[in-house]
């Protein structure tokens, strides 16, 4: 973990640090996190770790062992389906709307190209890197600028509760189920098909996105039950 410097919102650099760790896989299902040692690593006071503990065991990232205090949480994989559920029909609206509007409007076009280019130009260089959280924060905003000019405003704030608990779930799907590259590739296709004005192959893409990151993660699960 990085030492984190001084600035306003402790609690929330905090969140992202842990939630980065246990994406990566440096913080394993099980793990026990103790507040004190994390306010040591990470340079602040225990206020803003536990403010960061609630919010992680809000997200269903943590939980509580009793007496024992907080561990990260195992993978609900029939959870993780409803979250995907719901984000693949959300997800499918946002890239239908946004390749229609950006097909009537040239300057909307325009911005929303010059935007997802270069978060696919990052994205890109984080899987060239191995970057997992870095991964995770570009796809996040791929997906979040479809939600932005789709015109529905309330795509965002519907969708975010299904992002905070699936961030975790995509570092799984990343380093365990589909190859980062793939993950890309399918991306572009989907910027490809929303840029082309083909709302209805943009849409059929995206929700098979959502939908494939957890049949994957699903199988590889089960096929590590079976092994054991």
């Amino acid at each position: 973990m990085l030492t984190i410097q001084t600035a306003p919102a402790l609690a929330d650099q905090v969140y992202q640090v842990i939630l980065d760790d246990i994406c990566s896989g440096r913080l394993t299902p099980g793990t026990h996190l103790k507040q004190e040692q994390l306010a040591e690593r990470l340079g602040v006071s225990r206020q803003p770790v536990q403010q960061a503990m609630a919010l992680l065991k809000a997200d269903g990232l943590v939980e509580e062992v009793g007496k024992r205090g907080l561990r990260v949480s195992e993978l609900d994989i029939e959870v993780m389906h409803h979250h995907y559920e719901v984000r693949a029909q959300l997800d499918g609206l946002a890239a239908r709307n946004t390749t229609l509007r950006i097909g009537q409007d040239a300057a909307l076009r325009g911005a929303f190209e010059t935007q997802v280019l270069s978060i696919l130009a990052a994205g890109t260089r984080a899987v060239k890197h191995g970057d997992v959280p870095e991964m995770i924060r570009q796809d996040e905003l791929l997906h979040r600028l479809f939600y932005e000019y789709s015109g529905n405003p309330l795509l965002v704030s519907t969708a975010e509760p299904h992002w905070r608990f699936l961030r975790r779930v995509m570092g799984d799907v990343m380093r365990k189920a589909e190859p980062p590259h793939d993950i890309w590739d399918q991306h572009v296709a989907i910027v490809t098909a929303s840029l082309k004005g083909q709302p209805d192959e943009a849409e059929a893409l995206m929700t098979d996105h959502a939908r494939r990151a957890a049949i994957l993660l699903a199988g590889n699960a089960d096929a590590g039950a079976t092994a054991t």
